[in-house]
Order: structure tokens, then sequence, then C-alpha cells
């Protein structure tokens, strides 16, 4: 599913109008875009949560000519789901 047949999706079981729902589903990616990129956990009990990793600095090889490289150290963006969400997926 990309993100226009989301909108569709919702659209259809909210009775809402498509731009409405698209507006709506665009503010809460950014919002919680923002506050994870601001270190903050959201939590969406049921769904999941999105929180912030790190990640090391380390030494890694170019396959093509084995020649060591640093990687530089770097936040990642970590995605948990929630308990209902598990158990739906593995039903």
């Amino acid at each position: 599913m990309n993100k226009q047949e989301l909108i569709d999706a919702v659209a259809a079981t909210t009775g809402e109008s498509k731009v409405a729902t698209g507006e709506a589903i665009d503010a809460i990616i950014e919002t919680i875009s923002k506050a994870v990129a601001n270190g903050e956990n959201v939590q969406l009990i049921g769904f999941g949560s999105f929180s912030t990793g790190a990640r090391a600095a380390r030494v890694g090889r170019n396959p093509s000519t084995g020649a060591e490289i640093h990687i530089a150290a770097a936040k990642t963006v970590k995605f948990t789901a929630g308990k209902s969400f598990k158990e739906l997926v593995n039903a």
C-alpha cells in the first residue's frame, strides 16, 4: 500500500474527503517526524512506538578494492510494533 492508497482507504472508512484525509495524514507524519528528530519517543498504544537509536562509528571495507573506510556514527530511527499490532499480523 502506498500513500495514495492509504488516503483512499482512510477516506472510505471515515467518510471524509480525500483532500482532508491527505492533509490529516501529512500532518500526522510531519508531527511524528519532528518529534523523533528532536529525540522524543512517540508511542501509539496498540500500534507501536517510534524512537531514535545510535549506531557507533566503525571501520568498514570497500568490497571492490578491499580498502578500509571510516563509517561515521549516525542516529537511527527505530519502530517497535505494539502488542495488538503484532497479534494482528501473526493471526
